[in-house]
């Protein structure tokens, strides 16, 4: 991706941010035809590229999703990934916290489902939701039994700066390790999300997707802007910046997301193991061992005697055998 395109689509570290400070429809002068051909290409790349990252086992990704309800990223994990071999890629899916969840610090149920080395790992929602979610609605806050935090009003300005310390120093600590993180806030505009609502009631298909909380988030749309704002603000960091995509065309969206995978990781420079000369000298001997033995050549047949072809030959054949008879 060009830099002046993706210096649109990030949120620079240090500076305040404001999520109106960036546009839903912005395409790159992309039309949707070479978007789709381009996000067809990287899918084809994202797939070597996973093969790589399997075998050189030094790196892990993980990619996280955050968005408003109806922004697109179930289809986006679903058409970016679609090439990579699924036994090297997870998708996880963060609902509510269970009580097992609760019971230990918000982090926790993240820890567990961290990709292993080699691994893509997907987040759709991941521990954002504690400084977003959590962020409009306070008093979920409480159902984790927190020191010291007993009422709404002490969920104040100062909680809030000590998560968002404690999401950088975990993100610093696992990119440290070898964990990249990269952070996608699909950015879809209020209008696009009601177009989105009416198109899954109208679509039986989509109906299930459907939600009566759907609509009661939507109340606090301004609140999660305030709230997604603060997250850019004070969680694009260096190690592990945010990527603000515009969603309203779901296509751009799409080529977006797989072209900054892409880059990221051709940056590792990953490549397959380099073989010792033991080993090399161990597959030369494998293949000569499994390598089909040569057809021995069929011995050359001694020549025949030529048969008369005619008459001058085949009296001459009579004559030499009434010879033999009659010694």
């Amino acid at each position: 991706m060009k830099k002046d395109v993706l210096k649109k689509l990030t949120a620079k570290p240090g500076d305040k941010h404001k999520v109106s400070d960036f546009r839903t429809d912005y395409t790159a002068g992309l039309k949707k035809d070479e978007a789709e051909k381009l996000l067809e290409e990287n899918t084809e790349k994202l797939a070597k590229l996973q093969d790589k990252l399997y075998a050189h086992d030094r790196y892990s990704i993980l990619v996280i999703f955050q968005a408003m309800d109806a922004a697109g990223k179930d289809g986006t994990v679903k058409h970016v990934m679609s090439g990579v071999n699924p036994q090297g890629c997870q998708v996880y899916s963060f609902k509510v916290p269970s009580a097992e969840d609760l019971d230990h610090d918000y982090l926790w149920r993240i820890y567990k489902c961290l990709p292993e080395r080699g691994r893509i790992g997907i987040f759709n929602r991941s521990h954002y939701e504690d400084v977003l979610v959590a962020k409009v609605h306070p008093a979920i806050v409480l159902n984790g039994k927190l020191p010291k935090i007993n009422k709404v009003e002490d969920v104040d300005d100062k909680f809030w700066k000590k998560r968002y310390r404690q999401i950088n120093d975990f993100e610093r600590h696992l990119t440290e390790n070898g964990t990249i993180i990269l952070k996608f806030f699909l950015n879809v505009s209020h209008d696009e999300q009601e177009k989105r609502f009416l198109a899954r009631l109208e679509d039986e298909s989509k109906n299930w997707k459907f939600s009566a909380s759907d609509l009661k988030e939507r109340a606090f749309w301004d609140d999660y802007m305030k709230a997604y704002s603060d997250m850019l603000t004070n969680t694009s960091t260096d190690e592990a910046p945010w990527y603000v995509i515009p969603a309203d065309n779901k296509w751009f969206m799409r080529y977006a997301v797989g072209q900054i995978i892409c880059d990221r990781m051709e940056e590792l420079k990953l490549h397959y193991p380099i073989l010792t000369d033991a080993a090399k000298q161990e597959i030369e001997n494998a293949k000569k061992v499994l390598a089909p033995q040569e057809e021995k050549k069929p011995a050359t047949p001694l020549p025949r005697a030529k048969k008369a072809t005619t008459i001058k030959d085949k009296q001459e054949e009579k004559t030499a055998k009434k010879g033999k008879k009659t010694k």
